[in-house]
């Protein structure tokens, strides 16, 4: 079944709309009192492996010389396996997932968590699922191969 919503709005735009969610849902849910070292200690890590993550990504793109435009897959001029994406099939997907966990232990709220939640459930179902159907007319049996011994997500 498509939707009309499915590989449509760019997940940095999900990611951002969840982030602002996030960010009003703190308003009116409870804190978790932790101290401040452990919280930004987290947070840095939290942050670090995102980025790390969605940059090694984004450089194994460039690398290939493919597109990096989730919205406009059908442009995928290359399987990328190698690199952090013989880790995982979503990297960057993975890394913004971190960036928003990482919001919501700055934000010192454990109902933040569901945040990341969402998003994850959100981009598998209007973003990499469309993206897996396209892959796999593109690329076929290399691509079911790569499915199979890479995981979606971790």
């Amino acid at each position: 079944m498509v939707t009309a919503v499915e590989n449509r709005i760019p997940p940095p735009i999900v990611m951002v709309v969840t982030g602002l969610a996030m960010w009003a849902c703190s308003w009116v849910t409870p804190t978790i009192p932790i101290s401040a070292g452990i919280r930004y200690g987290l947070v840095g890590v939290l942050l670090v492996v995102g980025v790390g993550v969605d940059g090694l990504a984004f450089f194994s793109f460039r690398r290939a010389a493919t597109t990096i435009n989730p919205v406009a897959i059908d442009n995928a001029s290359s399987l990328v396996t190698t690199g952090i994406y013989a880790f995982t099939r979503n990297p960057m997907y993975v890394g913004l997932t971190m960036l928003l966990a990482a919001f919501a232990v700055l934000l010192s709220n454990a109902w933040l968590l569901l945040g990341p939640l969402f998003f994850v459930l959100y981009i598998t179902r209007f973003q990499i699922i469309p993206e897996e159907r396209v892959m796999q007319a593109k690329f076929g049996s290399a691509y079911e191969a790569y499915k199979a011994r890479v995981r979606r997500w971790l």
